[in-house]
């Protein structure tokens, strides 16, 4: 602006400077011809009274000086010119300044030469004979005047340049001066021009609107970058060259980012397999998916086209964490399995004995026994369809249970009641020990914890051994234990005994009637009373499982 400012004063200082001097140039040099054709109309009375006294005869010892005379008869031929021969003169009766004087006793006119470098002036009177004595000057033109008048002009003209351009850069910084100090953060309190009063008030204005609106973007942001930053699943945007533009910190730790890797191309930083190909994909509109592992885990990479206008701008990269999906999957495929198979062995058994039956083909002191075989089978299916029952209420978990004040130790009484015929025919003895706990709990569900970790430490004993079953408090938790002198369970197996249908000794299992459902069951009532699960186990010694229950847990 200040360039613009200076050069514009500078043109106009030229400009006026210019119209000036052809202005004063043009006034002066009229002003100096009427002068000069008031001095020729003088000149031309005296001489012509001089004429009119003296005839010819007064231009014998007239001097001329500058002036031209010149005596013109009343036909227009020259009579007399102090300049030339008459003889070879042309008839004057047709100039300007003759018929002027002819008609109106006095005439003047002024004319330029043929090169226009000079200009001649005229003065004529006509005489009491009828005949016309004229005068004229010659002077030089304007346009001679300013050439010979160059070497000043140039002077001047450099001067007031040199003037304009130190005027301007003076002027032009003393006009910015006020917009560079404008305070643009409270536009209302500047001091400058009143016509930029407007001009104040629509910035301050439009600063309030921009406030707002980066008040709203940063609060959107906030809210953007805490919803993606608290996400689980991992989140990275890119541009279409495949650079990062934003990542949330589940996909930094994912791709192990130890520094901002915004601007980093994703093909780089992750390394990931088929990741290149899927990106060329989506930028042809094409969403990509695979699954690989990370860290151990499973994960499904999802890659999806950003799209604006018809045209694909970037990509989207999710990381979802698919491994419990993926071991759910497989527990389910295996429980089907499982179930299939413990569905189908004491069926077969039962289906097998009603076929001898019905077919008269076994021996009358048989019968009793082979109906017993059908009802042991049948109670063993019916203990199966009951686990996979309660199993699946758990997993839903069991919200419709009434939630109340239970004494653990009285249901361990209970528990231990119901299986003393099952522990005597086992010839494993069974003892309690502890004392009342109080918990809030559904009863259903802490009775089965008892019973089925004390069935299976009956089942899985040697004769003549031993559970013991202990309820304690400990600080601000209620422990229930059970310790058997049984058969163990190895290190490899122990993370994997509450998995449904797992069997340590699936030999001995078989020969006890176990559904193989138990510890699962106990695993998801535990559960449901945010209840921690620990075992300790020695092959060939025993086994101890704990459960610790929060005091005042619902």
């Amino acid at each position: 602006m200040t360039k613009r400012i200076f050069r514009s004063i500078c043109l106009v200082a030229l400009v006026v400077f210019l119209a000036s001097f052809v202005l004063s140039m043009g006034v002066l040099y009229e002003y100096f011809s009427d002068v000069q054709q008031a001095q020729l109309k003088m000149q031309t009375s005296l001489a012509a009274q001089g004429v009119g006294n003296e005839g010819i005869g007064y231009f014998r010892d007239f001097q001329a000086a500058n002036y031209r005379i010149t005596w013109i008869g009343e036909d227009g031929s020259v009579l007399y010119d102090s300049d030339s021969d008459t003889a070879g003169m042309e008839n004057h009766l047709e100039r300007t300044e003759i018929k002027q004087a002819l008609s109106e006793g006095y005439g003047e006119s002024r004319r330029y030469s043929s090169t226009l470098m000079e200009r001649s002036l005229y003065s004529a009177q006509r005489l009491p004979d009828g005949t016309i004595l004229r005068l004229s000057i010659s002077q030089d033109s304007i346009l001679t005047l300013l050439l010979g008048m160059m070497q000043p002009i140039c002077i001047i003209a450099a001067v007031a340049l040199l003037l304009s351009v130190i005027l301007a850069i003076r002027l032009s910084q003393e006009i910015v001066k006020p917009l560079n100090e404008i305070n643009l953060d409270a536009p209302l309190t500047n001091e400058g021009y009143d016509e930029l009063a407007p001009f104040l008030s629509r910035i301050d204005s439009q600063q309030k609107q921009i406030h707002q609106q980066e008040l709203e973007l940063q609060r959107k942001q906030n809210e953007l970058n805490t919803i993606i930053g608290s996400m689980k699943e991992g989140m990275v945007l890119l541009n279409q060259r495949g650079e990062i533009i934003s990542i949330n910190p589940a996909a930094r730790r994912l791709l192990d980012a130890q520094q901002e890797p915004v601007g980093t191309d994703m093909t780089e930083l992750g390394r990931i397999p088929g990741l290149k190909e899927m990106f060329s994909k989506v930028l042809r509109g094409e969403p990509g998916e695979q699954t690989l592992e990370l860290h151990e885990e499973r994960y499904q990479i999802d890659v999806e086209p950003i799209i604006s206008g018809n045209a694909v701008k970037g990509a989207a990269v999710f990381f979802f964490n698919v491994t419990e999906k993926e071991k759910a999957e497989q527990m389910r495929r295996e429980f089907t399995a499982n179930v299939s198979h413990e569905l189908k062995t004491p069926l077969h058994s039962i289906s097998g004995y009603a076929e001898l039956l019905k077919n008269n083909m076994v021996r009358e002191a048989d019968r009793i026994p082979f109906a017993g075989r059908i009802y042991d089978e049948a109670q063993r299916l019916i203990r199966l369809v009951e686990d996979i029952i309660s199993l699946s209420h758990l997993d839903e978990g069991a919200d419709g249970m009434c939630r109340e004040r239970v004494d653990l130790y009285e249901l361990a009484v209970q528990a231990v009641q119901s299986l003393k015929p099952e522990a005597e025919s086992a010839g494993v003895t069974v003892e309690l020990s502890g004392g009342p706990a109080v918990l809030n709990g559904a009863a259903p569900l802490l009775y089965s914890i008892i019973y089925n970790l004390c069935d299976n430490a009956i089942k899985y004993n040697h004769e003549n051994g031993k559970v013991i079953v202990d309820i304690q408090k400990e600080d601000a938790a209620i422990v229930l234990s059970v310790r058997d002198t049984g058969i163990g369970i190895a290190p490899e197996h122990q993370e994997r005994v509450f998995e449904r249908f797992y069997r340590v000794d699936k030999s001995h299992s078989k020969a006890v009637g176990g559904t193989g459902l138990g510890l699962s069951i106990v695993k998801h009532a535990a559960r449901i009373h945010n209840a921690i699960i620990e075992v300790e186990s020695v092959v060939g010694e025993g086994t101890t499982v704990m459960i610790r229950f929060a005091e005042g847990t619902g």
